[in-house]
């Protein structure tokens, strides 16, 4: 600093000192300009489903009624917002112990359909448990289909499907919790081998059950899993050598409802390049 400067402000700071602007022992003032809050970025409000009390009636808010009759996959217009957080709280796993998968969830080529649960590895007569509090909404036999099984309705909104069971230990709209007894391992209905076939529903749309319990390490995937409605068409670019039974269980339908959505016959010859819908 040059000597001129520094006599102009040593002047400068006599002179406020002398007619007590300021203290030597107050700090000087800071100006500042007032900076205007930026608003908070809004997003979608997407309805959180957490478990509840209510085990007489439960998930009331999303389900206009209580059926024993409905179907387990057809809730006709019910309609769901385009996101639901679905918590884990209180959960249980449905087998005693961990369990080998048999069968995953999605598209069966050979078969031509959905497999719309996971098939868990277990004994006839080993117990079966309900994965969270809830009430039973079913219970039935079907001889071509699901054996002897369960659908129980949860306050988070699940409902939760038990097949292939040699005997259920409850009836139906019995309050359950959640690690109850409700049924036996089995091989009954349309069945090769001792299992139990596992579904997780969210009025009536099928959800892959491996992204809420995991069998093998017998512990939840999440604390809350976020199910996102697939509303928007999807679209699929054909590529050389592409079957309609290849596309379908790459994309997880059914050789029926691609040709339905593309107006289309299962004997259709595709053409490399084509685009057709597969949602």
């Amino acid at each position: 600093m040059s000597y001129r400067l520094h006599a102009i402000l040593s002047a400068a700071l006599f002179t406020l000192l002398s007619f007590g602007k300021v203290s030597a022992l107050e700090p000087m003032p800071v100006f500042s300009s007032a900076v205007m809050a930026m608003p908070a970025p809004t997003m979608p409000d997407p309805i959180s489903i957490s478990p509840s009390y209510d085990l007489e009636n439960p998930a009331s808010y999303l389900y206009p009624e209580w059926d024993n009759e409905q179907s387990i996959s057809n809730y006709g217009d019910l309609k769901l917002p385009d996101t639901v957080f679905i918590s884990m709280e209180g959960y249980r796993m449905p087998t005693d112990d961990s369990a080998r998968i048999t069968d995953a969830f999605g598209y069966r080529p050979r078969r031509g359909r959905m497999h719309n649960g996971l098939d868990v590895k277990v004994q006839i007569g080993d117990t079966i448990r309900a994965a969270f509090d809830g009430k039973v909404r079913v219970a039935d036999y079907q001889r071509k289909g699901y054996g002897h099984y369960l659908v129980l309705r949860h306050p988070n909104g699940l409902e939760t499907v038990y097949g292939h069971m040699s005997k259920k230990l409850v009836e139906e709209n019995q309050v359950v919790h959640a690690g109850d007894p409700i049924g036996l391992g089995g091989n009954t209905g349309r069945s090769t081998g001792s299992h139990l076939h596992f579904e997780t529903r969210l009025a009536g749309h099928a959800i892959n059950p491996a992204l809420m319990f995991d069998f093998p390490n017998y512990s939840a995937v999440t604390d809350c899993y976020m199910y996102v409605s697939k509303t928007a068409p999807t679209y699929y670019k054909v590529k050389k050598g592409d079957t309609l039974g290849a596309i379908a269980s790459r994309n997880q339908t059914s050789v029926s409802s691609l040709c339905k959505l593309n107006n289309m016959k299962s004997t259709s010859i595709l053409r490399e390049g084509q685009t057709i819908r597969v949602k």
